[in-house]
């Protein structure tokens, strides 16, 4: 196998991978979610063998890497669009503990096991699982740990914002977290000037019960 020739593959190759990771947006390479690894692994495997095989021409593995960006960039925009299907590609965040008490259920139905969970709640610098308010399994797979505040106002303190809307679609169980019904937020959206949540890009309840509402294309 001629060393000039795969030297010059392997250059090409680079080159045209890291134009399609660029084209695929920053988000694939910051946090990969389970369909960017699937990708990715792809894209290593189409660029090995088109190094490795120079009997063929090279655009018979750009192909198929061209069309694997159509898809990864029409689903990403498909995201954008719809907060289900971000659900669906991406995942949910799941509450595995929520007031110092573990969600077993949801323990095993994320496949989590309390090694794990123990030893990122000590990473997050708290003792023990009765001082945790919250934690998240996010996505990525991350486990975001929030302490439990130490000193509490009676009755309507959080321990962090809950978002309300995203993307103009209404957050029913954050809502419910909140102990507030829609007609009270359409109430304080309408005093704000916002007559339909579709208009909201993104509304969170403060610690401090105040209302962050940021309006799209503004």
């Amino acid at each position: 196998m001629d060393l000039l020739t795969i030297s010059l593959r392997t250059v090409i190759v680079y080159f045209f991978l890291l134009l399609t990771l660029r084209l695929m947006g920053k988000r694939e390479i910051g946090d990969i979610s389970v369909l960017d690894f699937v990708v990715s692994i792809m894209f290593a495997e189409l660029a090995v063998i088109s190094i490795e095989d120079p009997d063929n021409p090279m655009v018979v593995t750009f192909i198929p890497i061209l069309l694997l960006l159509i898809i990864q960039v029409s689903l990403a925009f498909l995201s954008l669009k719809s907060r289900r299907i971000r659900f669906l590609l991406d995942g949910k965040p799941t509450i595995l503990v929520r007031d110092g008490k573990i969600d077993e259920k949801e323990m095993k139905k994320q496949r989590y096991n309390f090694d794990d969970l123990l030893m990122q709640i000590r990473q997050n610098s708290i003792k023990d699982v009765s001082d945790v308010e919250f934690a998240i399994l996010e996505p990525s797979g991350d486990l975001s740990v929030f302490e439990k505040q130490q000193e509490e106002e009676e009755g309507e303190s959080l321990s962090y914002p809950l978002p309300l809307i995203i993307d103009g679609e209404l957050i029913v169980d954050h809502l419910q977290d909140a102990k507030k019904d829609e007609l009270w937020l359409r109430r304080e959206l309408r005093k704000a000037g916002i007559v339909s949540i579709k208009q909201v890009s993104y509304c969170a309840l403060q610690e401090d019960g105040v209302l962050y509402v940021d309006i799209k294309d503004e």
